[in-house]
């Protein structure tokens, strides 16, 4: 990338690819010529795939040394291949996939890094000191609501150490099919939720009194690990209670409760701990052609760092791993672990079936305009964020992590459930990747934002943590900008802010229920 900036220039990701994007902001005129002689036959946004060859119909489109399509017509070399004259192949099958076949030679681990974070009773460790106020059901919402402002506002400044009041916001709890076999998935996500590390063991819970799911089965007794020898008992604010007369009544309640774990929140104090205690989640969104050339392959140059230094990462978004499962399954650590990953895809397969739409539906009109033609290609660029590692462990929806390493979390590609279902598994740190820009956050966990171009970093920049942009502009390798995200996920874990922090902006948690509603 050493030529000027008004010199036409493309990326090719494989030799084998017939097929290259647009690098120039703006994108390109037809007539452009590239510095090999491939003049453009009409223009091309930035982003965009040009044909590097005659594609006759029907020929076999490559990126990534992946079939993404086949041209639905004839495709001169230096013509604009987009989702409109691409045909997609059909899913990979899940029969016959290669099992536990790649055996790299381990990496040597990364010792002496450190990070610092708040221990927990149950051995888990925060990256964030939060009183989190869960509920049992919506119709409570507008009362916690209102009690989480009166919190911040008369209490809050009272604690220092303590970053933050949640309230854990949901539209479950009454109105579903509550015994039906699927709706284990948002129930176990509510349960797992306010196990999260970061609100350390001092979690309260907002009943209405009459909804299906009950304070006792959202959490059963030892669900919440604590710190003392205080009684082990639910703290439970019901608003039906006859105790409560009036609106202020209940809100009264739910503040004067908060006071007891704001105290034991306080006395919690940062340590050194090694950085084998980071639980990330990585996901992407927004995503553009940029994503599986920038910072997806930085992100995933982290996610090794990270795995050597023995530390959890979550990859996920079912339907943007699907195509290539059978990167996945070979990269397996044994066929328990590749059978795992085939039963999620699998079991999402029959999910989709049952809505009339297949994995295609993933795509989004932004996807597109950014010069993602279709999910194969999508996936091709989303599964790099996943590294070289070998796969750990799968992770079924809603449930908590017990190992470590590189886990499959099988998850929606939804930005909100994804992050929300991530939370639940123990995430502490979230690494974001986006191409057209999105103002995501999560309130419970620190959101690291990566910028796939520095045009977004450049006009984001007050919400944009990295600009890995700078790969495709030249001045830094995936191997820096891995280096450099990994720092700086380090400096996060141990308290410095990220823009979404910042701000204080963050996303409404969203459950995933396929069960029936009522």
């Amino acid at each position: 990338m050493t030529a000027s900036a008004s010199s036409p220039l493309y990326i090719r990701m494989h030799e084998a690819d017939n097929v290259a994007i647009v690098v120039n902001e703006g994108g390109l005129p037809a007539g452009a010529q590239f510095p090999c002689g491939l003049r453009l036959r009409e223009r091309v946004p930035q982003g965009h795939k040009v044909a590097l060859v005659d594609l006759p119909d029907g020929a076999e489109v490559r990126r990534y040394n992946v079939p993404i399509g086949r041209a639905t017509r004839v495709l001169p070399a230096g013509s604009w291949v987009h989702e409109r004259v691409l045909e997609m192949p059909p899913a990979r099958s899940l029969e016959g996939l290669p099992i536990a076949t790649v055996r790299p030679q381990p990496a040597p681990p990364l010792e002496g890094y450190t990070f610092e974070g708040y221990r927990n009773a149950d051995g888990s460790v925060g990256t964030r000191n939060i009183l989190a106020i869960t509920q049992t059901v919506q119709c409570v919402a507008g009362v916690v609501e209102f009690a989480v402002k009166r919190i911040k506002g008369e209490l809050l400044p009272r604690y220092p150490g303590v970053d933050d009041v949640v309230a854990l916001e949901h539209g479950y709890g009454c109105g579903v099919a509550i015994d039906a076999p699927d709706a284990v998935i948002p129930i176990r996500t509510l349960r797992n939720l306010a196990r999260n590390p970061n609100f350390g063991g001092e979690v309260m819970v907002v009943s209405l009194g009459c909804e299906k799911l009950q304070p006792e089965r959202l959490l059963p007794p030892g669900s919440i690990p604590i710190s003392d020898e205080r009684e082990p008992a639910l703290d439970v604010v019901v608003l039906q209670d006859e105790a409560h007369v009036g609106f202020m009544s209940m809100v009264d309640d739910i503040v004067t409760r908060a006071r007891a774990h704001l105290e034991r929140l306080q006395a919690r104090r940062r340590e050194t701990v090694p950085a084998s205690e980071l639980v990330v989640g990585v996901q992407c969104g927004g995503s553009d052609a940029f994503s599986g050339v920038t910072a997806n392959p930085a992100v995933g140059f982290c996610t090794d760092l990270l795995v050597r230094a023995g530390a959890t990462v979550m990859f996920s978004e079912v339907t943007e791993v699907r195509d290539g499962i059978d990167q996945l399954t070979s990269r397996a650590i044994n066929a328990e672990v590749a059978q795992a990953m085939v039963r999620e895809m699998a079991w999402f397969d029959a999910y989709l079936q049952r809505g009339q739409v297949d994995r295609s539906a993933n795509t989004t009109p932004g996807n597109k305009k950014g010069g993602l033609s279709n999910i194969v290609e999508k996936a091709m660029g989303s599964i790099v964020k996943s590294g070289s590692s070998p796969i750990s462990g799968v992770l079924s929806p809603g449930e908590k992590l017990t190992q470590r390493g590189l886990v499959y979390a099988a998850t929606p590609a939804s930005d909100f459930i994804c992050g929300t279902l991530q939370l639940a598994a123990g995430m502490n740190v979230h690494i974001f990747t986006t191409g057209r820009g999105t103002p995501y956050g999560l309130a419970a966990c620190p959101v690291v934002k990566v910028a796939t171009r520095t045009e977004l970093a450049r006009r984001w920049h007050d919400l944009m943590d990295l600009n890995a942009g700078r790969i495709a502009d030249g001045e830094a390798s995936i191997e820096e900008m891995g280096w450099e995200m990994f720092r700086f996920v380090l400096d996060v874990a141990s308290g410095r802010k990220t823009w979404a922090e910042h701000w204080r902006i963050h996303n409404s948690l969203v459950l995933f229920n396929p069960a029936p509603v009522t």
